[in-house]
């Protein structure tokens, strides 16, 4: 039996998290990519394979809707599902970070 996608199960990866973080307003998928490098100052680039794969596959969760196009770019939006999962996300990683905080303090 094969594993469960994350996008399935809603414990995304990094990448998932900063595509819906950027959809907290709507956006098209370039606006996307310059958010998430902006927003990280350049820490993070996601590259065009990496953030439509992400696009699509978060559109197939129902995380994400298109809401429609502008000239050739669709534009997409956070659905209340997405949202949820976004929080879920969130809160994950402030137990992993407080964890770790605890865990390093202490050596």
């Amino acid at each position: 039996m094969g594993r469960a996608s994350t996008f399935t199960t809603g414990d995304l990866t990094d990448t998932g998290v900063y595509v819906l973080l950027s959809l907290l307003e709507p956006r098209h998928g370039y606006a996307i990519g310059q958010f998430v490098a902006e927003t990280t100052d350049g820490a993070v680039v996601l590259g065009p394979a990496t953030l439509y794969t992400t696009l699509r596959k978060l559109t197939e969760a129902h995380l994400i809707e298109e809401i429609g196009s502008s000239d050739t770019r669709r534009v997409y939006h956070l659905t209340r599902g997405g949202r949820e999962v976004l929080e879920r996300n969130i809160d994950r990683r402030r137990r992993l970070v407080g964890l770790a905080t605890t865990l390093m303090e202490a050596r």
